[in-house]
């Protein structure tokens, strides 16, 4: 294939990726965005295999066999609630993937037609270098974020005495070691970005808490798409480049946005230093206080009498998959004349958009889910907050605890509705390790059960 036609292909490719990502930016489009992406990576693919560079098809085809069978055994198993743990984790193993081709150029320049072994192009060093470390920084961070995502890393931050000033020492050794590499070219200095890289990456979210892990997503993702657009000058593929600097760019873009609604400081996400100091002083306000608890048929009657209803879904409301009776519980207030929205926090769930693509998946009417800053102030005139699940992002302690964790982040107002109804398993804190003192209030009653289960109950009481 020549070089004109390769360009050209790669023009396309890059093309699909941006309608993609477009797509992807409103769930009435996005499976058409999904179809854009997708044909941009067959072009893509297809376009590299037949460059004349490509030496061994046979070594391509078993990893193309071996991964496409392992990523088909996870698409087919994978549960909704666990998809922020595997973008974390698929995260990673391209972190990975930019270190052993940033190690592979190292020792082997001549293959990629920068320079000699101890004499390579300072350009192509400096490319190599910044992959290498972003690379790492990557693949260390979105294990901690899996780790916390999966449970088997608290949650609540982690911090450690003179932890900031450590993270700098790190952040200046990289670059004094990149200095170092590019002075002499020595494989310990290459070795020692690597390995000091692999520990800021660490460092860097383990401090983080778990309220916050949804951002932690999406920074995670900018990094790795940065990595991928070092590595692209290091093997001088444009579109590599190119689609790096489109998932770096847009993934910033979307942390910038969510931090902006969760009132967090963009530039503490990138240093890890979010989240973590009032930790320490975070409490639960429960004590013995008393909550009110109610049924099914008790919220049934509740809601079948309201004038209007705002559903607030949160992560409980996936671990359960109770979308679809959620909806179904929805069909028929509205039926008997309740006007019924849906109100979706910015980092609702742990994923950016998990709330949107649940409720899509049962058919909720796009018109009717709203964001935080279009439905806010309507809370005040509905008559029930219908809560399935969502804890953090209802707990005014964001507004009133400034030694909470979670202080400062913009919450959804369902307090001011004048009936609050809680869906929840039990009185245990939320992901961030916090007692939501909204449970306590006098116009809150608990609904204690599995979310979906209480949604089809309700759902037999308005029936009757």
């Amino acid at each position: 294939m020549s070089g004109t036609i390769s360009a050209l292909l790669y023009l396309v490719s890059s093309v699909c990726f941006i309608m993609a990502l477009r797509g992807l930016s409103s769930p009435e489009t996005a499976r058409q965005g999904n179809f854009f992406g997708m044909a941009g990576m067959v072009i893509a693919i297809g376009t590299t295999l037949a460059l004349p560079s490509v030496l061994s098809y046979e070594t391509i085809i078993v990893g193309i066999l071996i991964g496409g069978a392992i990523g088909t055994v996870i698409a087919r198993r994978i549960q909704m609630t666990a998809l922020p743990q595997l973008v974390a984790a698929f995260h990673s193993l391209v972190g990975l993937a930019a270190c052993f081709v940033a190690v592979a150029a190292f020792f082997k320049p001549e293959a990629y037609g920068i320079g000699q072994p101890g004499a390579i192009a300072t350009a192509s060093l400096i490319e190599m270098s910044i992959g290498l470390a972003i690379g790492a920084i990557t693949f260390t961070g979105s294990i901690v974020a899996f780790g916390k995502l999966q449970g088997l890393v608290t949650g609540r931050p982690l911090v450690f005495p003179l932890q900031h000033p450590l993270n700098a020492a790190l952040g200046i050794a990289v670059f004094v070691l990149i200095g170092w590499l590019l002075a002499d070219q020595n494989p310990t200095a290459f070795w020692l970005i690597f390995a000091v890289s692999l520990a800021l990456g660490f460092l860097l979210i383990l401090p983080i808490g778990g309220a916050d892990m949804p951002v932690v997503v999406s920074m995670l993702n900018s990094y790795s798409g940065w990595a991928a657009c070092g590595i692209g000058f290091t093997l001088e593929n444009s579109l590599l480049i190119v689609t790096g600097a489109l998932v770096g760019s847009s993934g910033a873009i979307l942390s910038y946005i969510m931090c902006k609604g969760m009132n967090r400081s963009f530039f503490n996400v990138i240093l890890g230093g979010f989240g973590g100091e009032t930790a320490a002083a975070a409490g639960g306000p429960g004590g013995d206080r008393s909550v009110k608890s109610g049924s099914a048929e008790d919220a049934a009657f509740i809601m079948d009498n309201a004038a209007s209803v705002i559903i607030v879904p949160g992560y409980g409301m996936a671990v359960a998959q109770a979308q679809h009776a959620l909806r179904e519980m929805a069909d028929m207030l509205k039926k008997n004349g309740v006007s019924v929205r849906y109100a979706i926090h910015p980092v609702a769930g742990r994923m950016p958009g998990h709330m949107n693509v649940l409720l899509a998946e049962a058919n909720v009417p796009y018109d009717e889910v709203l964001e935080l800053e279009e439905i806010n102030r309507d809370f005040a005139q509905a008559d029930v907050a219908f809560v399935i699940g969502a804890n953090d992002v209802t707990n005014p302690a964001a507004k009133t605890d400034p030694a909470s964790p979670i202080y400062g982040m913009p919450i959804l107002d369902v307090e001011r509705a004048k009936t609050v109804l809680f869906v929840k398993r039990s009185m245990a804190s939320g992901y961030a390790g916090v007692e939501n003192e909204l449970f306590f209030r006098d116009n809150t009653m608990m609904l204690f059960g599995d979310a979906k289960k209480m949604c089809e109950e309700i759902v037999k009481s308005l029936d009757h």
